[in-house]
């Protein structure tokens, strides 16, 4: 029987070792994000349905099912609303985003080192765990992300790390040879050394670099959303649900197209706001608006608006809070690059911005 195996374990050599001893075993690995309240805590192990669970005292049985043979992973969704919901990935999958990555990146694994420092229970962090195994790469693993350790790693022979962009400020990015980005929209002031990658726990991670689809990667745009067709596809979802088309095809929710060969993603379809009956995108607007030096963190959302259905709203944590931007001057910045509607009507001031554990803007909770 092919056992599922909850982690509660924080990021380091001993989660490492007991991914490797329950893969030996042949049970599929389900990390779990310790530094969840007690009711979401609960929550996500409900979604994974463990047959055991290890965490610092040991391990111990729990009354959950069974995988199928020759699945791997059971990954949480990063949940930026709603309940979690568990992805289903096999050795097949993680196997083939360990080549087609590693090969994008000429990872050379006598030379290389990867420090993981994302949280090990979502994918972006977990990927450069099992990337480097399955590569036999050396790997360097942080329960949590902290400039200084992370600048240290790197003076310690970390050459490739994976970061949001929030991280990535925070840190000398030279020190490194390659930095994955993802998990939020890439800032249009990236490091030269950086690789902007899309992908979600669905596709097991970035299947889009630079805008490129990775070897083996198909990537569409149907009525505008896009699809991926790849070998790193989940099977399912734990609850039995199948996402995937007939064909192979999965639909992503994320809306954008395809031209002349790459990748262009516009944000989540939900997102998306409809004011006076034309369409803003919020990740276009955010990256202009980052660009203006008042501006520390901005998130672009719809509120309700009698005349305009949705208004264009710019909620915006200032670099200096008594001298918060000026709207007059935010809107021209905007349309100089964008449709006049795109520009933002109003501006609300926050102190900070609700965000998942990998950066991404809760925008249900702002």
């Amino acid at each position: 029987m092919t056992g599922v195996v909850a982690m509660l374990l924080p990021g380091g050599s001993e989660f490492v070792a007991e991914l490797v001893k329950a893969w030996d075993k042949g049970d599929a690995v389900a990390p779990i994000d310790t530094r969840l309240p007690a009711a979401a805590l609960k929550a996500a192990i409900d979604a994974v349905e463990p047959t055991a669970i290890v965490d610092t005292q040991g391990r111990r049985s729990h009354s959950g099912r069974s995988a199928e043979e020759g699945d791997a992973l059971v990954v949480n969704t990063s949940g930026t609303s709603g309940e979690p919901r568990a992805v289903v990935l096999t050795h097949d999958a993680v196997a083939a985003s360990a080549a087609a990555t590693s090969a994008a990146l000429d990872v050379d694994s006598s030379a290389d080192r990867w420090l993981a420092c994302l949280p090990l229970a979502h994918v972006g962090g977990l990927s450069v765990v099992t990337r480097a195994l399955l590569t036999d790469t050396e790997l360097t693993v942080h329960d949590r992300f902290d400039a200084g350790a992370v600048e240290s790693a790197a003076r310690s022979g970390a050459t490739l790390v994976s970061l949001v962009a929030t991280a990535a400020r925070r840190i000398d990015p030279s020190l490194f040879r390659t930095i994955l980005l993802g998990g939020a929209a890439v800032p249009v002031d990236r490091p030269a050394n950086s690789v902007a990658t899309y992908g979600m726990t669905e596709t097991g991670g970035g299947v889009v670099y630079d805008g490129v689809a990775l070897e083996g990667v198909e990537v569409r745009e149907l009525d505008g959303e896009l699809h991926i067709r790849c070998p790193m596809l989940l099977r399912q979802y734990r609850d039995g649900t199948d996402p995937v088309t007939s064909d192979g095809w999965f639909p992503t929710g994320d809306g954008g197209r395809v031209v002349d060969g790459l990748v262009q993603v516009d944000g989540r379809l939900g997102d998306v706001i409809v004011t006076g009956g034309e369409k803003v995108w919020p990740v276009s607007v955010e990256r202009i608006l980052t660009t203006d030096p008042q501006i520390a963190e901005v998130a672009v959302i719809g509120r309700p608006d009698t005349e305009w259905g949705s208004v264009v709203t710019a909620v915006i944590v200032p670099t200096d809070a008594a001298q918060p931007p000026d709207l007059d001057r935010l809107r021209d910045l905007v349309k100089a690059q964008l449709p006049r509607w795109c520009a933002p009507r109003r501006i609300e001031i926050r102190d900070a911005l609700p965000r998942t554990s990998l950066g991404k803007v809760r925008r249900s909770s702002i």
